[in-house]
């Protein structure tokens, strides 16, 4: 048996990753990200108290991007890994000087009718 190569896949998630999310981050519009996620993502981290704070992206990131992020001149961005198998991955992203914030958001995504896309989305923010 050999092992499946998904270098198809992986491009096609680096590409929704880059072009999509951290795009959409750097130019602060959600509508530039918005077809990177599921329509039923959702997107949770710790709050500065410790708890569990979050829900459905549409209700937390979209208008956090579009009402309090500021266009970014030159974020840096680094994928630290794409993990596929068959039509589940997750993934890690790093982000530095987005907005003024850092950033590491650990993303799982689903191939769905052939295309990849996130379905649930956890961070930290590095202040």
């Amino acid at each position: 048996m050999t092992k499946p190569t998904y270098t198809q896949d992986y491009k096609a998630i680096e590409h929704l990753l880059i072009n999509q999310y951290s795009e959409g981050g750097k130019q602060a519009k959600s509508e530039i990200m918005r077809p990177a996620f599921h329509k039923v993502a959702t997107m949770y981290n710790a709050d500065e108290n410790g708890q569990l704070s979050g829900g459905a992206v549409a209700d937390t990131l979209f208008p956090t991007i579009d009402n309090h992020f500021k266009p970014s001149d030159n974020p840096r961005v680094a994928i630290a890994y794409i993990d596929i198998s068959g039509t589940a991955a997750s993934a890690r992203v790093d982000t530095d000087e987005l907005s003024g914030y850092g950033f590491t958001d650990y993303f799982n995504l689903l191939k769905i009718d052939g295309k990849w896309i996130i379905i649930s989305k956890i961070f930290h923010a590095h202040y």
